[in-house]
């Protein structure tokens, strides 16, 4: 590994220098900051870092290097990966090769050596900022500008940009099916996948683009709406689909599919300050009281009064900063959560929730 001069600009004018890992090159987008102290290759393989540069605030990543089970996707679609310190040997039984050699073949820009801390507190007090990170251009006014010439991730439809162009079907664990579920792919985690067929329901995955009369084709007992990247309110198929399914089938959303069927209720979102990116957020379940330590990724959420003026009822909030965490509508079989029950940093606080959408699917 030949260590380059690397270089990440804020908007704001704020330039870090430190040390390239990775592939080399130039790329843009919205810088984030992740919490979690581990599992870098499923942040890493997750299609929602879409058009992000991401943070990790755990000051030592790559340790255990990376292997071939751990991925939520097939490709990496993340802009680019900030660490503190980056592993000089990786060391685990599952693993088939580095960080860097991962990311080298992907494509994706890495720096290390920088200050994380100092950066997570810019973009806490700013809010995420657009950022470039670079191995070829060292000249801060230059780096600056980029910056501020890329695309603002308001308005911005990335989903289009991740979800796939064809139908898949996902086998039920034990092969014999209790359940048909179509699930829309934004940008699916794989692991949502796994989960609905653990269960027993064969799945069958479909782009946003679907119409409705064609999920409807196979007769399911239910959808399932997963997450993805960028601004909900731009993926206008995808809101059109779930108006024409909404009191037709239960429907569970995850994720940007918690924020997609909001705004098919006719609720709105927002973007938030610098958002939730992390395997450590408390969410409070205002049926039972319950705290589960949940997972989270996404950066726009839904405006509680514009879902309650529609009939929605919160079922889910966070405890950090009283955002809406979930939702259920009493006229319809459809609810939703804003985080990644699948990811189970709990390990298993969130497991209910997909055995609650199967027990929809027996109804």
């Amino acid at each position: 590994m030949r260590n380059m001069r690397c270089y990440l600009a804020l908007e704001d004018g704020t330039v870090f220098a430190g040390e390239s890992f990775g592939a080399e090159g130039t790329s843009a987008g919205e810088v984030v900051f992740n919490t979690a102290m581990s599992g870098y290759q499923e942040i890493l393989t997750d299609p929602s870092y879409c058009g992000q540069i991401v943070t990790m605030t755990s000051p030592l990543i790559g340790n255990y290097g990376v292997n071939v089970e751990d991925v939520e996707a097939a490709k990496l679609h993340l802009s680019g990966f900030v660490v503190k310190e980056l592993a000089r040997r990786h060391s685990n039984y599952r693993a088939s090769g580095s960080l860097h050699d991962y990311l080298h073949a992907a494509g994706v820009v890495g720096i290390s050596g920088i200050d994380t801390r100092a950066l997570t507190r810019r973009l806490r007090d700013r809010g995420s900022l657009r950022g470039v990170i670079s191995t070829e251009l060292s000249d801060p006014a230059i780096l600056v500008g980029k910056a501020r010439a890329s695309t603002q991730m308001e308005g911005r439809n990335l989903v289009e940009t991740v979800m796939p162009r064809g139908e898949t079907r996902i086998e039920p664990a034990g092969g014999s099916a209790k359940f048909r579920v179509v699930a829309v792919d934004c940008g699916i985690k794989q692991n949502i996948l796994r989960e609905l067929a653990q269960l027993g329901c064969e799945v069958r995955v479909v782009p946003p683009t679907t119409t409705a009369e064609r999920i409807l084709e196979s007769r399911p007992h239910g959808l399932l709406l997963g997450n993805g990247p960028g601004d909900p309110a731009t993926v206008g198929d995808a809101i059109t689909t779930m108006q024409a399914l909404i009191g037709r089938l239960p429907i569970f959303g995850i994720c940007l599919g918690h924020q997609l069927l909001a705004l098919a209720l006719g609720a709105r979102t927002y973007k938030l300050k610098f958002g939730h990116h992390g395997a450590n957020h408390p969410v409070k379940n205002v049926d039972t009281g319950r705290v589960e330590i949940t997972s989270q990724n996404h950066g726009f959420a839904v405006d509680v009064p514009s879902l309650e003026a529609v009939g929605g009822r919160v079922t889910h909030v966070n405890l950090y900063d009283q955002s809406l965490e979930g939702f259920a509508h009493a006229d319809h079989r459809v609810f939703a959560v804003q985080y990644h029950p699948e990811a189970a940093p709990g390990p298993h606080d969130s497991q209910y929730l997909f055995e609650q959408f199967v027990g929809m699917l027996r109804d």
